[in-house]
């Protein structure tokens, strides 16, 4: 097959409870933009949620499914096991880490285990994540923070770094991020768990913080019950539907279960699951949010794809009112 290599990171997807609180917590705490207040395409009763850059570039956005009744999450293998976000210098991390102190968000200490200064933190219902300093960083290009975020631009968040991968079976995994996907085993660092393997490194594209996977082989874990607070999928950049077109041929020739070419919408997309069962979906990068909203007020009201506009009023009766025009 003919591919060009994944370009890096498109989006991960989470699980939230409440989509208030969600909505408060990554606008108003982490700074991001809401660029699209739409629905779960597969269950409409419920919101999803799109944050990211000041107009959701590809590699920026970090999305949630709003699940009202998800139970705790139960941390295991065969899990997205921790989110990484860029910000651009040292220096940032250090105005985070007081922010977090501030507003009693619960966090770790700056530190440099993986070869990058990293900041980890929870959100207000466990979600594990991690910031990480671009200072010495080189690959995929960041985002641009929204002028109008409450968190001043030099310090925003401008992308999704590295995605952690916490699996029972590290080698299945590793095959398909090489063989299937092209990753390039790049490297590794030590695990902060004694008697655990060093985490390995994958890279495709440019690399560099928003082309990395960490894959990290657990054999004292249970697998993951997942909940609130945790990952559903991460996506992969596609450039266009031509090549995502492609990729379907060549998941398919690799004998991986998949749903063949999904519209969206907002980007066109393909999933399947990696042997240990983690969801991955290729997404492409167009056509974006502002195919139906302007940019000034992306995520200020409920966007349908088209598809769905003949159901809106039954659609908007099933969903708690969720104002994001603050």
């Amino acid at each position: 097959m003919n591919l060009k290599p994944l370009k890096g990171q498109h989006h991960v997807s989470a699980i939230t409870a409440n989509a208030k609180k969600n909505y408060e917590f990554y606008t108003k705490t982490l700074g991001l933009r809401l660029v699209k207040k739409s629905i779960n395409q597969d269950d409409t009763s419920v919101y999803h949620l799109f944050y990211a850059d000041e107009r959701g570039n590809p590699g920026t956005d970090l999305t949630f499914f709003e699940i009202p009744h998800a139970g705790n999450t139960y941390k295991g293998t065969n899990s997205i096991s921790l989110t990484a976000l860029r910000v651009k210098t040292d220096d940032s991390l250090s105005y985070w880490k007081q922010r977090f102190e501030e507003l009693g968000v619960d966090h770790d200490d700056i530190s440099h285990h993986t070869g990058r200064s990293t900041l980890r933190f929870r959100d207000f219902e466990g979600q594990r994540l991690m910031l990480v300093s671009d200072e010495t960083n080189e690959g995929v290009p960041g985002g641009k923070p929204w002028d109008k975020s409450p968190v001043p631009v030099e310090h925003g968040v401008v992308g999704l770094g590295p995605i952690t991968l916490t699996v029972a079976r590290g080698e299945s995994t590793a095959a398909v991020l090489k063989d299937v996907l092209g990753f390039e085993e790049t490297g590794s660092f030590p695990s902060d768990i004694e008697g655990q393997a060093d985490i390995r490194v994958f890279e495709t594209g440019e690399g560099g913080t928003g082309g990395e996977v960490y894959l990290e082989e657990r054999n004292d874990l249970p697998v993951e019950r997942p909940g609130r607070g945790s990952v559903h999928h991460v996506a992969f950049r596609v450039e266009d539907e031509t090549e995502l077109q492609k990729w379907v041929n060549w998941i398919t020739e690799n004998r991986l279960p998949n749903s063949g070419f999904v519209e969206r919408y907002y980007f066109r997309s393909l999933y399947f699951r990696e042997p240990n069962g983690i969801l991955f979906e290729l997404a492409t990068d167009g056509p974006g949010f502002e195919t139906d909203e302007d940019f000034d007020t992306l995520g200020q009201n409920l966007s349908l794809p088209p598809y769905f506009e003949a159901q809106r009023e039954s659609i908007e009766a099933k969903l708690k009112p969720l104002d994001t025009k603050e």
